[in-house]
């Protein structure tokens, strides 16, 4: 299955790398970074997402070393105005800021160019009409292909449109965040817009039965996220044997079934599920190749919504920090 993505015919199944460096606890070595990435490649994955932020450029870097050799073969992302600095995570949408973040960035992938890089975050302090326009001179310069923006509203959206083309927006998108559908999905197709979701497996959540928040590790920031607390978990894991079913029923996998949903959406989205398994990247591979009836889809999405959920997406602190609608 394939989709338009700025310019390009691409799988709609991508790789979201951030897990590989970030996040989820104690990353993978990088040996095993490396080998899941070229198995990604083999397999036909073309729609590598990174960012500036993951590892504190370690995930760039590892994509440097693991497929620099081979970037004539695939599609490259990465994201920019949230870094790391000092140790700690910082949202600066300045475009001098973001004229040095690519720099750091293309000299850690050991490339030239970029094929889509996104402003990662709103800097609530800098006009977005500014930070596109600092974008848009660096695809003048040839160093970045196409502009994206990741975690904003439609009016956002909007604003940026007008200042230069936007090729993709990201967000979170999956059956329990459905945010996407209050006003961006519609933006994206009203304006030519490849909407690519990210999480949307829910954090894995729809992905694997046996979860255990509780064994969560310490740097895991799935950890205060609100739907992983107990209270809210118990609820949700009720939901969450249902879909289980409805998975054995259309005889894939949960996480199959979570992609195919959305992907159902409409012809712009694509998705990048992280893993760091080789045998969950394969399963996440072959989801195009599943024929799912709409019925078991429908059910799955009247089964797992914003109205079925218990918790909210983010903890309030970090909700802040976002400028997507909110239900």
């Amino acid at each position: 299955m394939e989709r338009q993505l700025a310019g390009k015919r691409l799988p709609a199944v991508g790789l979201g790398c951030m897990n590989l460096s970030h996040a989820y606890g104690q990353p993978p070595p990088e040996k095993e970074g490396t080998r899941l990435l070229h198995r990604a490649l083999d397999l036909g994955v073309r729609h590598f997402d990174s960012a500036a932020l993951y590892g504190f450029g370690r995930n760039e870097q590892l994509l440097g070393k693991s497929l620099s050799a081979r970037r004539d073969e695939f599609f490259l992302v990465s994201k920019c105005g949230m870094t790391g600095v000092d140790g700690k995570r910082v949202i600066d949408g300045r475009p001098e800021t973001l004229k040095a973040t690519l720099n750091t960035s293309l000299a850690n992938l050991q490339t030239d160019y970029i094929d889509l890089y996104y402003l990662h975050r709103l800097d609530p302090s800098v006009p977005i009409e500014e930070s596109i326009g600092a974008l848009a001179r660096m695809v003048e310069a040839g160093k970045v292909g196409a502009i994206g923006l990741s975690e904003v509203s439609a009016s956002t959206l909007r604003k940026a449109h007008t200042v230069h083309p936007i090729a993709a927006l990201q967000t979170e998108y999956s059956l329990w965040s459905r945010n996407a559908e209050i006003a961006v999905l519609d933006a994206c197709r009203e304006l030519g817009v490849a909407f690519v979701a990210f999480s949307p497996l829910a954090r894995g959540f729809l992905a694997d039965l046996h979860l255990d928040p509780g064994a969560f590790q310490e740097k895991d920031i799935r950890r205060p996220m609100p739907r992983f607390q107990p209270d809210n978990y118990e609820k949700n894991q009720r939901l969450q044997a249902e879909f289980a079913e409805l998975a054995q029923e259309a005889q894939c996998t949960m996480a199959q079934l979570a992609l195919a949903w959305v992907l159902s959406r409409g012809e712009q989205l694509h998705v990048i599920p992280g893993t760091t398994s080789i045998a969950h990247l394969e399963e996440n591979v072959t989801t195009g190749e599943r024929v799912i009836p709409g019925e078991i889809l429908q059910r799955a999405g009247a089964l797992i919504n914003q109205k079925t959920v218990s918790g909210a997406r983010y903890p309030t602190a970090v909700q802040s920090d976002i400028d997507t609608e909110e239900f």
